[in-house]
């Protein structure tokens, strides 16, 4: 007996759900992309980037998801036989890095815990026995959506300038972008990066990054350049340099009309929605946990991101088949160090009260329907958050 018929839910961290206003915006014939209507479009769109960064330096539009823009940051400021520090926090901090060593990088890292944040204390050690300043950059993600961690980007900033260390501080924003704070100028980053299909509710395949002046300043003497994701041959004049060749239209209309909705919403709101509906999802697992199968992967509550929550369970894959075959609705799967030990529930982008409730409701038919231990009254619990939360 299954309930699934209707739209099938994503409950993944990315591609998250895209609004059927962004998909009717696609639904249009190509531009011309040597005419003015095109110039506009990507010159309001890289202006709009430079707003959700927080940013005054120049961004870039590029076609590729975010293990490409990881790519176009990488090639752009460093050299062959650089040593960058990767900040450990679950697996995507890692595997930037890993991009970097494949590309002749001298990789080091903070040894992280898949349970926690980075520690600014432990960056700031580090860098202090740096005294030579070999390493040139130090990469780190705002939220691992592996792990569910939230790194605290300013104090690490902090801790990089207490040290007197001139690495360049570049942030992955892909899992927070348009879902929280993200402050590039006032943090102290020299590149950020992101993509399209998590916060900013567009399909995948654009990857976007913003560089302020001394990480331009370095990409001059960088040897690591290539033709497709070098800054200085995407600063020309001519519109057709903004993506190395033909722009990618109708992805462009995407990202345009999310961004429109972003704003029409109004940043603050949007961050607050997120906060609201993550702390409802925390509710209900909280409440589930009592039964002693699931627990939190990020054991501090304040470490916890507000776009993905990991749940840990010894063998989640009953629980994601009844979720998905029976219900429709598709929970994140554990990756990396959590494969088979965890799944993921995503409450990024276009999700609101319904969509949360709904897919914490199906968790916890799931829960009792396969007699898997926990506590009741999950759902009830963030059905009371978000009735004390959300004003009348």
């Amino acid at each position: 007996m299954v309930v699934r018929a209707g739209r099938e839910f994503l409950a993944i961290p990315g591609p998250s759900t895209i609004p059927d206003e962004v998909l009717r915006a696609m639904h249009r014939p190509p531009l011309d992309i040597y005419s003015d209507t095109m110039a506009q479009l990507t010159h309001g769109l890289l202006r709009d980037l430079g707003t959700l960064f927080a940013t005054k330096g120049q961004t870039y539009i590029y076609i590729a998801n975010g293990h490409g823009t990881w790519e176009a940051v990488l090639t752009n400021v460093l050299s062959r036989g650089d040593t960058i520090l990767v900040l450990e926090s679950g697996r995507f901090a890692v595997g930037w890095g890993n991009a970097a060593r494949a590309m002749g990088v001298n990789v080091e890292s903070v040894k992280g815990d898949w349970n926690r944040a980075i520690r600014p204390a432990e960056v700031e050690a580090r860098l202090r026995e740096d005294t030579d300043h070999k390493i040139k950059a130090i990469l780190a993600v705002q939220i691992d959506t592996a792990s569910g961690a939230i790194n605290d980007i300013p104090a690490i900033s902090k801790a990089i300038k207490a040290a007197g260390h001139p690495a360049l501080f570049m942030v992955d924003a892909v899992a927070s972008l348009g879902c929280m704070p993200f402050e590039m100028d006032a943090w102290g980053i020299d590149v950020a990066m992101s993509a399209s299909q998590k916060g900013l509710m567009a399909p995948p395949g654009l990857g976007y990054v913003a560089a302020n002046e001394r990480a331009r300043a370095i990409h001059k003497t960088a040897d690591l350049r290539t033709p497709y994701w070098d800054w200085t041959q995407r600063d020309g004049l001519e519109n057709y340099n903004k993506y190395a060749g033909t722009a990618p239209v109708h992805l462009l209309f995407a990202q345009r009309q999310a961004i429109d909705m972003l704003f029409d919403e109004k940043l603050p709101n949007a961050f607050l929605r997120h906060s609201l509906l993550a702390e409802a999802v925390r509710r209900a697992v909280t409440v589930w946990a009592e039964g002693g199968v699931l627990s939190f992967n990020i054991n501090e509550p304040s470490e916890r991101g507000n776009t993905v929550t990991t749940v840990r369970m010894d063998n989640p894959a009953p629980l994601l088949a009844y979720c998905k075959n029976n219900c429709g609705v598709v929970l994140g799967v554990g990756i990396g160090d959590l494969q088979d030990q965890a799944f993921r529930i995503a409450h990024m982008g276009h999700v609101n009260a319904p969509m949360i409730l709904g897919t914490l409701g199906v968790v916890e038919m799931g829960l009792q329907a396969l007699g898997i231990p926990h506590g009741e009254g999950g759902t009830e619990a963030a059905i009371t958050l978000l009735g004390q939360s959300v004003e009348a």
